[in-house]
């Protein structure tokens, strides 16, 4: 345990307190003590019991109001971090959806090319199925060429 003097309104005062934790007490105890004084400029000299019950309310109703701010910031950031959640899923699905679309519209594509390859083979054959059915009609009507 540590020891540490205090000066508060006026008068030393020796508390103790956890190793470590000396200029802490040191920093509470001028905050006391400053708002002890400001209380005490503004309100006169009422007692000092009365002056310290004062002070301490309305230290301890800053501490409550602070208490209830960090409480509520505490639940907008557990909203915030649900609804995060819930976008972190819908972007997870719909990128899961888009894959999938991909992966259809790549397979339409592979079965697109391969139809056009087949029927590119089916005209060319076409092609030249016809080219040589001219070539023997034209033969065939020649009157050049000898009939056989």
């Amino acid at each position: 345990m540590a020891n540490v003097n205090i000066k508060f309104n006026g008068k030393e005062f020796l508390l103790s307190c956890d190793d470590g934790q000396e200029e802490h007490l040191e920093e509470l105890a001028l905050y006391l003590n400053e708002k002890f004084s400001n209380l005490k400029n503004s309100l006169g000299n009422i007692g000092e019991n009365k002056l310290m019950l004062i002070t301490s309310i309305t230290v301890l109703d800053e501490y409550y109001e602070t208490k209830k701010k960090i409480n509520l910031q505490k639940k907008e950031i557990k909203n915030l971090i649900e609804k995060f959640k819930e976008l972190k899923t819908l972007v997870y699905n719909y990128k899961d959806l888009k894959e999938d679309e991909i992966l259809k519209l790549s397979k339409n594509q592979d079965n697109l090319k391969n139809e056009i390859e087949a029927n590119q083979n089916n005209y060319e054959a076409l092609v030249d199925k016809t080219t040589s059915e001219i070539e023997d009609f034209i033969k065939k009507n020649n009157p050049d060429t000898k009939i056989q």
